[in-house]
């Protein structure tokens, strides 16, 4: 089954990424491997926490006019 989602936030973009980790069974520690990066900035990026980057990128969006969506499968 396919969901989507639209993206209107970071806390809304963090939830979706969250869920796609977790349907894949990787853990926040295994991400931020994957990643090159700490699980911390994994956390903070799934919980929305803001900074000057995500402002900005919705800020741009919503100025634009542009949607952003996210789209993934689950097995059920």
């Amino acid at each position: 089954m396919k969901l989507k989602t639209k993206i209107n936030d970071a806390y809304t973009l963090g939830q979706v990424l969250q869920q796609g980790r977790l349907l894949r069974g990787v853990s926040q520690r295994e991400m931020a491997k994957l990643l090159g990066t700490g699980q911390k900035w994994v956390w903070e990026m799934e919980q929305g926490k803001q900074g000057l980057l995500m402002n900005r990128l919705f800020r741009m969006l919503e100025e634009t006019g542009v949607t952003l969506y996210a789209e993934f499968e689950t097995e059920a």
